[in-house]
């Protein structure tokens, strides 16, 4: 089963994707995993990929999607795999459906759909603690003693990213790639739209009754 998830940052996409790992027993594979694997053992598409990294820049579509291929070619990939954070655009989609031409393409993408109200109050709740790394969040995950981490008693802090105007702003970069993402594979008959705004338990079971429906 080969599986890409879909989801605005803070949608849950992340811990859906551990879940459905866990259940169908493939690999849940992300870009930023792929990057960090290939430049720590030294491989050539490790190379180039930190060559551009260095320098601030992003790491073009083409070395992306061979790093992609690459990581899905390996043995533990030959039952299928969830992909997450790949491929943002529809450049790196169409690249990815001629590379699996001949395997078979993605099964299903699914998008776990939250509105951007909904995802800003979620991300601009959270905290986390700079010392010891614990995350929070206001609502959801409160420190006993507001403002103060329970692990190591640091003042937990709101990241940049977090703040409500940088959520906005990640939104909409976010529409503008991935919207188009969702139409193709909407117009190839393998997106699932789950709604994302159910607990946990419920989006995992809406996303497994697409995959086995």
């Amino acid at each position: 089963m080969k599986i890409i998830m879909l989801g605005a940052p803070g949608a849950g996409k992340g811990t859906q994707a551990k879940m459905l790992s866990d259940k169908f027993s493939i690999p849940h594979i992300s870009t930023g995993d792929i990057f960090r694997a290939n430049i720590k053992e030294g491989t050539e598409l490790g190379k180039k990929a930190k060559a551009y990294m260095d320098a601030g820049g992003l790491v073009p579509d083409e070395l992306t999607v061979d790093l992609v291929i690459d990581r899905i070619g390996k043995d533990d990939c030959v039952n299928g795999y969830i992909l997450d954070g790949f491929p943002r655009t529809l450049n790196q989609a169409h690249k990815l459906s001629e590379a699996l031409a001949e395997s078979g393409d993605i099964d299903c993408a699914v998008n776990v759909d939250v509105p951007d109200e909904a995802i800003i109050e979620r991300m601009s709740g959270r905290r986390v603690c700079p010392s010891c790394g614990a995350s929070y969040h206001i609502v959801n995950i409160p420190t006993k003693v507001e403002g103060i981490c329970d692990r190591c008693g640091a003042e937990v802090i709101q990241r940049a990213d977090d703040l409500p105007e940088t959520v906005k702003k990640r939104l909409s970069v976010y529409h503008e790639q991935t919207q188009p993402l969702i139409d193709y594979y909407k117009g190839l008959g393998r997106e699932a739209d789950v709604d994302g705004t159910q607990s946990m338990q419920a989006v995992f079971e809406a996303i497994v009754a697409c995959l086995e429906g």
